[in-house]
């Protein structure tokens, strides 16, 4: 939420997160990209508060898993999986391959549902590769493996600063303030 609000800052509007808001929602999330999970989750908590809202699904992709863990990145494995474990998996499944075979991206998709039940989407990523190792502490989730070639270290690695100016879910968010700017 901090991002959000962040970027969002010099809009005209109020951003709540759903628990400020006083929602409970357990959606299930059973697309099959970043894209169709983003449009359920905006979809359903539009009709339930009849609002504009703001959605998205994330994750890593990872190119010699075929894209996994894809859109399961939270769900890679089981949610209750520590990232450790994930991480590791991810690691050994690679060892062996060379740099440029380790390939993969941060994907964020940001989804807007409007009460007119007008909807639009936008997508940011980050490219990068696995690592060969887990290497930070300035992060959670796939940080950690995850090694961005313009900075040479891994995102867990990097300032918050830096991080945010190449946040996958920065990109999206401000592709999606212009949308909401012809908007609102």
């Amino acid at each position: 939420m901090r991002e959000v609000r962040m970027i969002l800052k010099d809009m005209e509007c109020e951003v709540l997160s759903l628990k400020e808001a006083g929602i409970e929602v357990d959606i299930v999330e059973d697309g099959n990209t970043f894209e169709e999970n983003a449009l359920i989750k905006a979809k359903t908590i539009m009709e339930l508060t009849g609002e504009i809202v703001l959605a998205d699904d994330s994750g890593l992709e990872v190119d010699a898993m075929d894209k996994a863990p894809g859109i399961y990145s939270a769900r890679f494995m089981g949610e209750d999986t520590s990232y450790e474990i994930k991480n590791n998996y991810i690691i050994e499944r690679l060892r062996g391959l060379p740099q440029e075979e380790r390939t993969g991206r941060f994907v964020c998709v940001i989804t807007a549902a409007f009460p007119n039940s007008e909807v639009h989407a936008t997508r940011g990523v980050v490219e990068g590769f696995i690592a060969h190792k887990i290497e930070g502490e300035n992060g959670f989730g796939y940080d950690p493996i995850f090694w961005v070639p313009e900075y040479k270290c891994t995102l867990a690695e990097l300032s918050s600063d830096n991080k945010n100016k190449i946040s996958h879910r920065g990109r999206a968010l401000e592709a999606m303030k212009e949308i909401l700017r012809t908007k609102l």
